[in-house]
């Protein structure tokens, strides 16, 4: 059930982000675009207060022509694209205080934005202080989204009736609230909702029918998965090349690989439809098929269609090969990925040091992560985690302690309450019950304590192992 649930949150995703991916695929950034987002790319890495922000862009409109608003929402888009969402909620801010002033979609933009980076209170708070004529159904259907991904049915059904009433609802919330019943596991209530789409006039869009496969694919109810394909043929609604993954995905898992197969191939051969993110989702079917021949040559078909692939296809292709064990092309895709990228993203390093560290090739995994803070990145908190892990299991308390110690420094103001996570916790809590080391056991406590993760069981095994070594 585990892969249905997998691919459930990824329609969802789609889902809930439409208008998001539309406007990214649409769109492509001119040379000023990059320069600003160059300029401005910096200041993701250490939430910049607002202020750091206006004066850039400040100092942008002084020296250069004055930006346009198309430029800057694409590029608050592109930094929310890649969850830099402190920054992109500051430049949204500068407009509202400029000349250029804001309209509904850069507010229902800004609705997303809080409830990201701040939660759902501070975009509820947004909301309900706009002026009633800002309350249009593109503010209405973002703070609706927002209740969908937080997974709040209450609300989110009381603002669905309201926005009915106000005629604002659309196919897309639609969506979004077949998407928040399903995961509140509560797949039973879709027939019903489909009814009142059709019955309301209120049409079924490609990301529906999607949806709809993956939630009859996830209670194995394959026939209810042929009856949407036959509706999809008699509406004649074509399949993208989202919908031919879901159906290679729900046959693999259901051992189905004739099926599987032949779904391939058809996707193969819609040449029309095979874009950057298509091939990464051809990559990862490969995989699961354990194809090797078919990954590599899915990789050169995405390097045909974009001479420079994203981040994200290059993580999803280390990954990819990481489970494979292919060892050597891990190091030749990497380094081919570090040499031309223009944004350095940890998480493909996060690959390769797992890689090393995996293989305790602790000389490579030291060079990696100088060499990673030499590009002016820091470690992420995965970084610290698994060097944490790596060193308490080899018994070097001192270094274990000294990566856990730099997460704490990242993990505190951004109020990750998941840092460092329980296997790592009960790791060290076992160091210290099996050593004779109060001073250390004590470092540790004061860190649990910095960074609000010191509960009493915690607290109680530090204090018997403290007990216990006097």
């Amino acid at each position: 059930m585990t892969n249905y649930r997998v691919a459930t949150s990824r329609v969802i995703h789609r889902s809930l982000c439409t208008e998001t991916i539309s406007a990214a695929q649409g769109t492509s950034q001119s040379s000023r675009e990059k320069k600003l987002y160059k300029k401005l790319s910096p200041l993701a890495h250490h939430n910049a207060p607002e202020t750091e922000v206006a004066a850039i862009l400040n100092e942008w409109n002084r020296t250069d022509k004055p930006l346009k608003r198309f430029e800057l929402i694409r590029c608050i888009k592109s930094f929310r694209s890649r969850q830099d969402y402190h920054l992109a909620l500051e430049l949204i801010r500068w407009m509202e205080t400029s000349d250029m002033g804001v309209n509904n979609s850069d507010r229902a933009l800004e609705i997303d934005l809080l409830c990201k980076n701040e939660g759902i209170e501070s975009a509820e708070k947004y909301f309900n202080e706009l002026q009633q004529s800002a309350k249009t159904n593109k503010t209405y259907g973002a703070l609706f989204s927002c209740y969908c991904r937080e997974k709040n049915l209450d609300k989110a059904l009381e603002l669905f009736e309201k926005m009915k009433e106000l005629g604002f609802v659309s196919t897309l919330d639609y969506n979004n609230l077949i998407s928040v019943y399903l995961k509140t596991g509560q797949p039973q209530r879709l027939h019903s909702i489909v009814e009142e789409m059709e019955q309301t006039s209120v049409s079924l869009n490609i990301y529906t029918y999607n949806i709809l496969i993956n939630s009859y694919a996830s209670m194995k109810d394959f026939d209810a998965v042929e009856g949407v394909l036959k509706k999809m043929k008699s509406k004649e609604i074509r399949y993208d090349w989202f919908t031919y993954g879901n159906l290679a995905n729900i046959y693999i898992n259901s051992g189905l690989l004739d099926k599987a197969s032949s779904i391939i191939k058809e996707m193969e051969n819609k040449k029309h439809l095979l874009n950057e993110e298509a091939l990464q989702t051809m990559i990862g079917i490969h995989a699961r098929t354990k194809n090797l021949s078919g990954v590599y040559t899915a990789w050169e078909l995405l390097k045909s269609k974009c001479p420079t692939p994203s981040n994200k296809s290059y993580l999803i292709m280390l990954l990819t090969l990481f489970k494979m064990g292919e060892s050597e092309s891990i190091e030749k895709y990497f380094q081919e990925w570090e040499a031309g990228c223009s944004n350095y993203d940890v998480r493909l390093s996060n690959v390769l040091l797992e890689f090393y560290l995996n293989r305790e090739m602790i000389e490579e995994a030291n060079m990696l992560y100088e060499r990673v803070q030499k590009r002016g990145r820091e470690p992420n908190l995965k970084a610290c985690e698994m060097l944490s892990n790596f060193f308490i299991k080899k018994g070097d308390i001192n270094l274990a302690l000294k990566h856990l110690d730099v997460g704490a420094k990242i993990a505190i103001p951004k109020k990750h309450k998941w840092y460092p996570t329980d296997e790592t916790i009960n790791r060290f809590l076992e160091y210290f019950e099996k050593g004779n080391d109060t001073e250390n056991a004590m470092v540790f406590m004061e860190c649990m304590k910095r960074i609000d993760r010191l509960d009493s069981a915690v607290y109680e095994s530090l204090v018997g192992a403290s007990v216990a070594s006097t």
